[in-house]
């Protein structure tokens, strides 16, 4: 059974945040770790569209999150707790965020994007030419590296495809160079 016929079976064949019923797909909730159903949830375009482009953000969309939030599945409460973040400033998804309560776990996941952090908080790992750089994201090397450990030498202009941001220390990016996941510096990379 696929990802999204499980999901269409767990959520009755609706968007587990509206609750609309057309144009569904599967939402894997970033960052990626597991993915699956439990790193999954299935929502519609208008969710979608407005989770990955906070500028088109309509806070009486999200007024659906009042029974959302309380679902039984982590992936679904953690976009709740994002978009509820995300809006705060608007009140009311101020007062639903005090009535929710997650797991440390699954509070860490949610909090993993730096959704609602003012900028001034957030690490946002930049490229030698400052660009936002994301996970997932593909570079190519901008100078030869030596990687420490090894004797392996990590040429100029290889690309390290599907990066991971360490979410600690905005310098930091890890990816697959030659088969080794690595540790490599933001400034010496190039986002493609």
């Amino acid at each position: 059974m696929s990802v999204l016929e499980e999901l269409k079976g767990r959520s009755g064949n609706a968007c587990e945040l509206c609750g609309a019923t057309n144009e569904l797909s599967v939402y894997e909730v970033p960052p990626v770790s597991t993915g699956g159903i439990d790193g999954s949830l299935l929502a519609c375009a208008t969710c979608i569209g407005q989770i990955e482009n906070p500028e088109t953000t309509d806070a009486n969309h999200w007024r659906c999150l009042n029974d959302s939030m309380w679902s039984e599945f982590d992936a679904v409460k953690v976009v709740a707790w994002r978009m509820l973040s995300r809006l705060k400033a608007e009140g009311w998804p101020k007062d639903l965020l005090d009535m929710m309560y997650l797991e440390d776990a699954t509070l860490e996941w949610a909090k993993a994007t730096g959704e609602g952090l003012s900028e001034a908080k957030k690490i946002i790992h930049r490229d030698v030419n400052g660009v936002i750089l994301e996970n997932g994201d593909n570079v190519v090397l901008v100078k030869d590296l030596k990687v420490k450990g090894s004797s392996m030498v990590a040429k100029q202009g290889t690309p390290v495809r599907r990066i991971s941001l360490d979410r600690e220390n905005a310098e930091y990016i890890e990816g697959k160079v030659d088969g080794q996941q690595i540790v490599i510096i933001t400034k010496y990379v190039k986002k493609t």
